[in-house]
Order: C-alpha cells, then sequence, then structure tokens
C-alpha cells in the first residue's frame, strides 16, 4: 500500500512539474534572451561598428522592402536606398553639423555673461519677496551653484585631453560603418541562413516573438524618423521667423528631444526658454511669441503627430514607457534610453508568447494521502 502511495505521488508530483516547466520551444527562446544581450555587453566596446552597421541596415532594409513589394529588383532598391542613406549622412556631417556645433560654441562662450546676468536677476528676489528669502541663502545657492558649474568644467577640460581618441574612433566608424551598412543589406539572405544554421531548429516561438517584434519596431521607427524631421523643420521655420539666436541648434534639440519620450520635451523647454530670456528678457513681446510658439509645436506633436504616427505603433503605457526609460537607461545609458521603447516591447512580446501555465482540472486532496 506504500509502495501505490510512494506511486502515486511521484506520479503527481511529475504531473506539476510537466505543467510549471516551459516546453523545448520556451527554453530556446529563454537561452537566446541570456546569451544575446550577454554577447552584446560583452563584446561592445570591441565589435561597436559592427552593432551599429546592424541596427542601420535593419533600419534601411524595411525601405528595401518597400520597394521590393513594388516589384523593383532587390539589388536595384539597395543601391537606391544606400545612396540615400549615404546622402543623408553627408547632409548630417557637412552641413547640419557645422552650422549646429558653430552655434553651441557661440553659445557656450556666452554662457559667463548669461550667468552673469542671472544671478543679478537672482539677487534681486530678497528685495522682492524678502517673505520667502533672504540675502544670505541667494548668496548661499549661488555659491552651490558655482561650486557645481566649475566641477562640471573641470570635468569637460578632462574629458577634451581624450577628443584626439575620439576623433580617430569618429573617422573609423565614419568609414567602416557604411561599408558594412552595404554589405549586410545586398547579402541579407546570405548572412541570415548562416546565422540560421546556430541557433535551435525547434524555433516557433522566437520566431513568433520576432515577427511581433519586428513589426512593432518598425512602425515605431518609421513614425519616429518622420516625427523628429518634422519637428526639427517646424522648429527652424519657426525659430529663424521670430529670430530667435541659436535656431538651428535650438530645432536640433527639438527634435532630438522626441527621442525621449515624455522626458525629452521637459528637458528641451529650458534652452529654448533661456536662450529667449537671454535675448529679449521675460517682459519683451519675443519672448512671449517664442513661449506660444513653442507650446504650439509640442501641442502640435502631442495631438496631431504622435496620434497619426503611432495609432498602429508601439502599444505600451505610459508607466511602462517610463519604467522602461529609467532601467534601460540605467542599464546602457544614452543608448538604453533611445533604445527603451523597443526593448520594452521585446519584453511585452515576450510575455505575450511565453507558455501561460494553465490548470483547469482542479487538484482535489485526499486526507488520507499523504504528500
Amino acid at each position: 500500500m506504500s509502495q501505490l502511495t510512494n506511486f502515486s505521488n511521484l506520479h503527481f508530483i511529475g504531473q506539476r512539474l510537466q505543467r510549471l516547466l516551459p516546453n523545448s520551444q520556451a527554453v530556446a527562446l529563454a537561452i537566446l534572451l541570456i546569451i544575446c544581450p550577454l554577447l552584446i555587453y560583452l563584446l561592445s566596446g570591441l565589435l561597436m561598428p559592427v552593432f551599429a552597421s546592424i541596427i542601420l541596415a535593419y533600419l534601411l532594409n524595411g525601405i528595401v522592402i518597400m520597394a521590393e513589394n513594388k516589384n523593383i529588383p532587390r539589388l536595384v532598391s539597395v543601391y537606391v536606398v544606400y545612396s540615400g542613406f549615404l546622402a543623408c549622412l553627408g547632409f548630417a556631417i557637412f552641413i547640419l553639423m557645422p552650422i549646429v556645433s558653430s552655434q553651441a560654441i557661440q553659445l557656450i562662450q556666452k554662457i559667463p555673461a548669461m550667468l552673469n546676468k542671472a544671478q543679478m536677476e537672482i539677487m534681486r528676489l530678497p528685495q522682492l519677496y524678502p517673505q520667502f528669502m533672504t540675502e544670505e541663502s541667494v548668496k548661499e545657492f549661488m555659491v552651490s551653484v558655482q561650486n557645481e558649474l566649475l566641477s562640471y568644467g573641470q570635468e569637460i577640460i578632462s574629458t577634451s585631453a581624450a577628443s584626439v581618441i575620439g576623433l580617430v574612433s569618429a573617422l573609423i566608424y565614419l568609414f567602416l560603418v557604411p561599408m558594412m551598412v552595404f554589405f549586410f543589406l545586398k547579402d541579407r539572405d546570405i548572412l541570415l541562413n548562416w546565422i540560421l544554421k546556430f541557433m535551435p531548429k525547434d524555433r516557433n516561438l522566437t520566431t513568433l516573438v520576432w515577427s511581433e517584434v519586428d513589426l512593432q519596431i518598425a512602425n515605431y521607427v518609421r513614425g519616429k524618423l518622420i516625427e523628429v524631421f518634422i519637428l526639427w523643420a517646424v522648429s527652424f521655420i519657426t525659430f529663424t521667423a521670430i529670430e530667435l539666436n541659436y535656431a538651428m541648434l535650438l530645432a536640433v534639440l527639438m527634435g532630438i528631444s522626441v527621442m525621449i519620450p515624455y522626458v525629452g520635451a521637459t528637458l528641451v523647454t529650458f534652452p529654448v526658454l533661456g536662450v529667449a530670456t537671454m535675448q529679449w528678457g521675460i517682459s519683451g513681446d519675443y519672448f512671449m511669441y517664442t513661449v506660444i510658439a513653442y507650446s504650439i509645436i509640442q501641442a502640435i506633436d502631442g495631438v496631431v503627430l504622435v496620434p497619426l504616427l503611432f495609432s498602429e505603433a508601439v502599444n505600451l503605457h505610459p508607466i511602462a514607457i517610463i519604467i522602461a526609460i529609467l532601467f534601460f537607461g540605467g542599464l546602457w545609458g544614452f543608448w538604453g534610453v533611445f533604445f527603451a521603447i523597443p526593448l520594452a516591447t521585446l519584453v511585452k512580446a515576450v510575455l505575450n508568447a511565453w507558455p501561460h501555465i494553465e490548470d483547469h482540472t482542479p487538484i482535489k486532496f485526499n486526507r488520507n494521502q499523504q504528500l
């Protein structure tokens, strides 16, 4: 009788383990999710140009596929898309970057004068609002701000010593990355077939997850690039029309800000309004024009562009997006923030596709049975 009871117990435990343990496809997916980030983390210092080329080739491949769907041969599509990529890269390097860097240098040179003007305005606050602050507290605040700025300046000087190494790395990237992007686009099928040889044969679950992630990321990236371009162009035209200083620099910051949801729009407010304040003062009419124009641009982005461009894109709750930005940004810095939403989409796709534990048969225990 005891042997039958033990056998029944073992059979019961086996059934429970079989329900709890994932299938082989889930195991293969879990292994890939562990190995791939680990390899990227360990080899990012050595193979960062390769990873950057893969990402760019993946983004451009979507345009190539759209051209193929219109009965254009793949090789022709690759050459056309790659030529457009080189044209955009040349515009960014030889036209956009010199203007932005020149305006950034001019702004940095005027920072001491801007700080002195801000200090004079702040020192007037105890006279205007003596019930809220005293002159001593304002002086202590200004001393702490000056110390922080001094420390930041020392860090900039120390990092500028390594600028030569950074320049050499940038030149290497400028040569290697476009070349590898071309070959990744041209020989995509050959490279994918070679990689699939090392993948598990039972990978239906992995294919399902990648299909969902691929669709979501494609929609997100396409919409985000369009949003960046529209916001940059509209901001540049608007800031130029009201004769705001550093219009190109501020327009580029406006475009980049949409890469960081919720946080970017808040951060870019400070340089835009700061430049307007130093140029015209808070009481100036053009300052109010800048505030109104900036508010209208942000409203159009939030009310019109985002719903229009991302209606079929990533369906994530704002809390999930903020958590993803904090988590991946703390893990990988700027690139973690940049890819926070695609990575959150990957996590969501894995959770949706992962085998769920469903037990429709209620478990009945015998009082006399020993577990």
